[in-house]
C-alpha cells in the first residue's frame, strides 16, 4: 500500500508551506529520519526528515510551489512494491482532502476550544458589531486564505469589501488596505495599493512564506500595539575589560570565548527577573504575566530573521547561554531548526552593533510585551568624575514597549538594572 509524505506543521501559526527542494530523487531508498527535502515554513527554511521507510516512487509537489498542511508531497513504497494502477486517484482524493475548510465554518468545541483560548495571542484589532453580525456569511465570500487569515487577525468584515482578484476574489492587498474593523456600512473597494514603478530591468521576486509572515506579523504590531520607546547609555568599559580578561583566562584551559552578546543577553534576563512586569503579554481582557524567562534571541539569516528561544533562561549560567546561542545560531544557518525552538518567547533582544549601527528602534514581537534593541559599542568623548574630557566606551541601549501592559517608569527601572549588571559585569557571575 503507497504510502503518502505529507506537508507537516512545522510551526504554531503555520497554514501552508513552500517546498524548497528535495534533496533526493525519485527510485531513491529514504530511510525514516533521513533528510528528504527542505520546506520553508513561515518562519524558517527547515530540513524536513522521512516518516517512512522505502523507495521514494513519485514526486507530488514540486520545489517552489505552495502546499497546504496534511497535503501529499511524495508517494513511498515499499522496496519491491509496484504502484497500484489507481495511484492517480489515490493522490487526487489525498490533496482534495488536505483542502482547508473555510474559517467560519471550522469552529472548535470543547477540548480544543479550550486549547485555543488557552495561552497570549496576537493581538488582535476590536471587532466591529458588523463583523459579528456577519461572521456567519464570510465562508460565502470569494476570498483567497491568506485573505481570510489577514481579516480574522485585523478584525475586517470581508463582506464589506470587493475585491480586486480574478472575478471579484478577494485578496491581500484588499484587506490590508481596508478600514480596521470592517466597513460598517454598505459594501466598498479597498483603497489600491501603492505599487512601485518597474523597469524593463527591474526584476519582481515573489516573497518567501516565511517573509510574508515577517510582514503580516510585524504590520499587525505597529499598528495594533501602542509602542513607547527609552533609550539610554551605558558605559562599557567595565563590561569590555571584564571579557578580555575572562576571555584570556579561558584560552589558557580551553575554556568559552564569550561574546558581548552573552553578557548583554544575562542582563537581560536578569533585568527582566528584577522587574517581572516587562516579561509580560496582552491578552485582550488580560495580561498574562509568565513565571519564567523564554528570551527569544534574533538571528539574521539570508531570507530574514529568525526569533528561536533560550527557555527557562532565568536558570541558565553565563556559560550555558553561551552556548545555548552557538548552537541555535548553527542550526538556524543549517536549517535544523524545530519548531519546539521557537516556542516559549516572552522578550526579544535584538543586537545590530555588530553591523555599525549605533542606535535603532525595534519592532515589538508580538505578543511579547517588549524588546531590547543593542546598537555598536563606540569610543567617545565623555566627562570622567574628575571633571575631565577623556576617551570613554559608551554603548546604546533601547526598549520598545507596548504600552499597554508596560508603563514607563516600569521600562526605565528594567533599563536602569540592565545599566548596573552592564557596568558591573562580575555581578552576573554570581
Amino acid at each position: 500500500m503507497p504510502k503518502f509524505i505529507e506537508m507537516p506543521k512545522l510551526s504554531d501559526t503555520m497554514t501552508e508551506g513552500t517546498l524548497a527542494k528535495w534533496t533526493v530523487k525519485e527510485g531513491d531508498k529514504v530511510s525514516v529520519g533521513k533528510a528528504i527535502a527542505d520546506i520553508e515554513t513561515d518562519k524558517a527554511t527547515m530540513e524536513y526528515a522521512s516518516p517512512f521507510e522505502g523507495v521514494l516512487h513519485k514526486f507530488i509537489a514540486m520545489p517552489g510551489g505552495k502546499v497546504p498542511l496534511g497535503a501529499p508531497l511524495a508517494v513511498i513504497l515499499e522496496e519491491d512494491e509496484a504502484a497500484p494502477a489507481d495511484l492517480d486517484e489515490l493522490i487526487a482524493k489525498a490533496q482534495s482532502a488536505a483542502v482547508p475548510a473555510p474559517a467560519a465554518e471550522k469552529k472548535p468545541s470543547g477540548a480544543a476550544a479550550k486549547a485555543a483560548s488557552a495561552g497570549p495571542r496576537l493581538p488582535q484589532a476590536p471587532r466591529h458589531k458588523s463583523r459579528a453580525a456577519a461572521g456567519g456569511s464570510n465562508a460565502r465570500v470569494k476570498a483567497s486564505p491568506l485573505a481570510r487569515k489577514i481579516a480574522d487577525e485585523r478584525g475586517v468584515d470581508l463582506s464589506t469589501l470587493v475585491g480586486s482578484g480574478p472575478g471579484g476574489r478577494i485578496v491581500r492587498d484588499d484587506v490590508e488596505n481596508a478600514p480596521v474593523g470592517g466597513a460598517g456600512g454598505a459594501r466598498v473597494a479597498a483603497t489600491p495599493a501603492i505599487r512601485p514603478v518597474i523597469g524593463p530591468e527591474d526584476e519582481r521576486v515573489p516573497t518567501s512564506s516565511m517573509r510574508n509572515i515577517i510582514a503580516e506579523r510585524l504590520l499587525a504590531s505597529k499598528t495594533q500595539i501602542p509602542h513607547f520607546y527609552l533609550q539610554m547609555d551605558v558605559d562599557a568599559g567595565p563590561l569590555m575589560d571584564f571579557r578580555a580578561h575572562l576571555n584570556a583566562t579561558n584560552e589558557k584551559t580551553g575554556g568559552n570565548k564569550y561574546t558581548v552578546n552573552d553578557f548583554i543577553l544575562k542582563a537581560v534576563i536578569r533585568a527582566a527577573q528584577a522587574q517581572p512586569a516587562i516579561n509580560a503579554a496582552w491578552d485582550g481582557d488580560a495580561i498574562v504575566k509568565f513565571k519564567s524567562v523564554g528570551l527569544s534571541v534574533a538571528i539574521a539569516i539570508e531570507d530574514g530573521l529568525v526569533t528561536p528561544v533560550i527557555k527557562e533562561a532565568e536558570k541558565k549560567t553565563l556559560l550555558e547561554i553561551s552556548q545555548g546561542v552557538k548552537d541555535l545560531a548553527g542550526k538556524a544557518k543549517n536549517k535544523k531548526l524545530s519548531p519546539d525552538d521557537f516556542a516559549g518567547g516572552t522578550i526579544t533582544v535584538s543586537n545590530l552593533g555588530a553591523y555599525g549601527i549605533d542606535q535603532f528602534a525595534a519592532i515589538i514581537n508580538p505578543p511579547q510585551a517588549a524588546i531590547v534593541a543593542i546598537g555598536s559599542i563606540r569610543s567617545t568623548p565623555v566627562v570622567s568624575d574628575k571633571g575631565e574630557i577623556v576617551v570613554g566606551r559608551r554603548m546604546w541601549v533601547g526598549l520598545s514597549g507596548d504600552h499597554r501592559v508596560v508603563d514607563g517608569a516600569v521600562a526605565a527601572t528594567f533599563l536602569a538594572e540592565m545599566r548596573k549588571l552592564l557596568e558591573n559585569p562580575a555581578l552576573m557571575l554570581v
